[in-house]
């Protein structure tokens, strides 16, 4: 996939971009992501943060760029493609789609030229300095290269298919993000006027992509396995005089694109697009900057790309592979301190969770609480002979993970329902292979509403209890059942036996199973059918209470917000008088502190150890808070495309819990928090006084610290709800 040719005056320059996004409303989307990233690398560039920790965020960032470029520049390239350049309005900052991807892929040059001087000059000195060491092959002793060989020759040669560009060789199929090595070549044989030939060795996908290699006591030394590779093409191409060689890696298109009419299921329309996505046309490539201009050329050339599309890297191709170093490098000093979470534990007259749960509501907020509680909820219900049916909603689970396992055995005894999203991107095969396996155990498998991805996180539990009466048990939740990312993502859980909100979620599955909807799904909010204008409506609310003189603020907690009609209820309500605290982590459209629109809305975002994951929207409505949990983000893909929940959290010390120390805290956090300013960019918070980060804080809680978010950071807004609420 290539993008237009440029005509003159047809690039956007950074000053014509600063104009119009003075003008309008609401930040791009695409915009707002790179800096999202941003401040993913500021943890990578933080010398406070231990050092292997580091350069894992830096990882995160190259993972997370490669996701933005397959997806959302592949989309830009579709559309300009496609002829929908001129022929759609402009968007939200009155750029056409050309105009958003110059500016993007000028942006996005920036960020990798930004990471590889974090690897070259922070990371790799500190990573010298307390000796773990990546070595180029002439770095090796004789010790480490003959270890170094013996692995080649065991287990990377067996693998290696090399190729020779010409007629009777056509250029390989070189797959999605893979590593590869380029080399320029000319036949021995031929003499020195004989033409120059490309050759392409895939680097193998099923080997680590870092070598550990013996090396003194105290010391870690690597070797990358492409490097290893490189160091043996001469080997590879007998009758070649290797002229130059390079690292370089191709991201494709990975949009999915869903024909209805052309599919007779779900399952098999995925089936097909994952066989097509590789198919996907080139988007970027990445080489090394020490590759000739000879070889850069005949790839790029080769691949369909325009010049901006190729991307020259200081140092290996492919950033995210250093995550390997985290778990090869035994050096705890080099990592956060370990943290166990909290334990649930039954009160002391309850006889197991059912009984618990008939007496109150268990909420709990991960990982500080530890979601084994939620697995064994699911492994009760499957291990319980008076639970007559089980109900579960799966969008990204783990391999290996009790609660699948715990489905496919209940399934051989009771009635089970799962509702598997088949569009989980980049899960999609894991998650068709799990379909069937369930299946195959007597489960009875659903995959939504087309049209629709399931993304709410649903559990429902049917028992005969002892007294003879049939109950239904539920858990929601804002995260995945996925008891891996359960360790290091901020959500909230809430375990129930309430029938005003576990008859409501039962609705929600036959929706799910039969798209029968219902009248009303309240307490519960429920996206594509309530939630949109419910949650307008809560915002209207607070404008109407301000406007009387009553108390009236927000609260809310999110991955991201884009929605314009909800963002646009929210300058209403600023307009009105009401204070608005937004808790964003990743993008967001809404441009805070604006005079006469948005003075009133203040916009953070905390990245840090854990990635906040949590949505909690909390509203003063007049003196009767109202707080809410769920599965959406305030985007139209949530609003709109999914099917999403959003629970209320009624129970009094659960309801202080989320306003007094969860909120609370990530409200007043000025270690980890940025700010979003006027014009886009994110400022660290004041750090004046006492330090504090609400992770931090939140970890010494559930390890048992009688501690409280110090009085003088808790935001007005919260002090005045306290007040409100006792």
């Amino acid at each position: 996939m290539t993008a237009t040719k440029r005509t003159a005056g047809n690039s956007t320059s950074p000053k014509k971009a600063a104009e119009k996004a003075v003008e309008t409303l609401f930040f791009s989307r695409d915009e707002s992501w790179m800096r999202f990233n941003q401040r993913v690398l500021e943890e990578a560039q933080d010398e406070s943060n231990p050092l292997l920790e580091r350069v894992k965020f830096l990882a995160i960032t190259a993972s997370n760029l490669d996701e933005f470029v397959e997806i959302r520049v592949a989309g830009f390239l579709q559309r300009i493609e496609d002829g929908y350049n001129l022929a759609q309005p402009p968007d939200e900052g009155g750029f056409t789609p050309q105009e958003r991807l110059d500016g993007l892929m000028v942006r996005i040059h920036k960020f990798v030229e930004a990471q590889y001087k974090c690897l070259n000059e922070q990371l790799l000195p500190a990573m010298e300095a307390t000796k773990i060491r990546i070595l180029r092959w002439g770095q090796l002793s004789d010790a480490a290269r003959k270890q170094a060989l013996e692995f080649y020759e065991d287990e990377v040669d067996p693998l290696l298919t090399p190729v020779t560009i010409d007629p009777s060789h056509p250029f390989p199929r070189v797959l999605n993000k893979a590593l590869c090595i380029g080399l320029l070549l000319r036949h021995k044989r031929r003499g020195i006027k004989a033409p120059t030939a490309l050759g392409v060795v895939t680097v193998p996908r099923a080997l680590p992509r870092l070598v550990s290699l013996k090396s003194p006591e105290g010391s870690c030394d690597f070797i990358l396995l492409h490097e290893l590779v490189e160091s043996q093409v001469e080997r590879m191409f007998r009758g070649y005089e290797v002229l130059s060689r390079s690292a370089f890696r191709v991201t494709r298109n990975s949009n999915l694109y869903m024909q209805e009419e052309e599919s007779r299921s779900v399952l098999e329309s995925v089936r097909a697009e994952l066989h097509n996505r590789r198919k996907g046309d080139a988007v970027r490539m990445e080489i090394e900057s020490t590759a000739t201009e000879e070889i850069v050329e005949r790839l790029r050339i080769n691949f369909e790309l325009e010049p901006e599309q190729v991307f020259r890297t200081d140092g290996p191709v492919n950033l995210s592979r250093l995550m390997n170093l985290y778990s090869e490098v035994k050096r705890p000093q080099l990592k956060y301190p370990a943290f166990v979470a909290k334990e649930f534990k039954l009160s002391a007259k309850s006889t197991d969770i059912f009984d618990e749960l008939r007496k109150r509501d268990v909420m709990l907020h991960h990982p500080f609480d530890s979601y084994k509680a939620v697995e064994e909820f699911i492994e009760a219900g499957a291990k319980d002979s008076s639970v007559i049916s089980m109900k579960q909603t799966l969008y990204r689970t783990s391999k290996d993970s009790p609660i699948f396992t715990a489905l496919t055995e209940a399934g051989q005894s009771k009635e089970v329902t799962v509702v598997v999203e088949l569009m989980a991107r980049f899960d999609e095969d894991s998650n068709i292979r799990w379909a069937r396996e369930l299946e195959d155990a007597g489960v009875g498998v659903f995959h939504g509403i087309f049209g629709l991805k399931t993304h709410c996180k649903l559990s429902l539990l049917v028992r005969r209890d002892p007294d003879g009466v049939v109950r239904r048990y539920a858990h929601l939740g804002t995260g995945n059942y996925n008891p891996v990312t359960a360790r290091f993502y901020t959500d909230i859980s809430l375990l129930t036996s309430k029938p005003e909100v576990t008859e409501e979620v039962q609705k929600v599955f036959n929706y799910l199973t039969a798209e029968t909807e219902a009248e009303s799904y309240k307490p519960l909010l429920v996206a594509p059918l309530t939630l949109a204008d419910s949650l307008v409506a809560l915002i209207e609310r607070e404008a109407a209470h301000a406007k009387a003189g009553r108390p009236a603020s927000i609260i809310a907690k999110m991955n991201g917000l884009l929605d314009r009609r909800t963002i646009e209820a929210l300058y209403a309500a600023s307009k009105a008088g009401v204070e608005i605290d937004l808790i964003v982590r990743g993008m967001c459209s809404l441009r805070p502190g604006l005079k006469g629109v948005s003075e009133r809305i203040r916009v953070r975002s905390i990245v840090g150890r854990f990635l906040e994951h949590s949505r909690i929207f909390s509203f003063a409505n007049g003196g009767k808070e109202e707080v809410y949990c769920g599965s959406a983000d305030w985007m139209p893909r949530n609003l709109i495309e999914r099917c999403e929940v959003v629970f209320p959290i009624t129970q009094p010390d659960q309801h202080k819990r989320l306003r007094e120390e969860i909120l609370a805290a990530y409200l007043a956090d000025n270690t980890k928090a940025r700010i979003l300013q006027p014009d886009g960019e994110y400022e660290r918070a004041s750090k004046n006084g006492t330090q504090f980060s609400a992770q931090d804080y939140l970890m010494r809680i559930a390890e048992g610290a009688d501690e409280k978010v110090p009085n003088e950071k808790v935001p007005e807004a919260v002090k005045h709800e306290k007040a409100a609420v006792h």
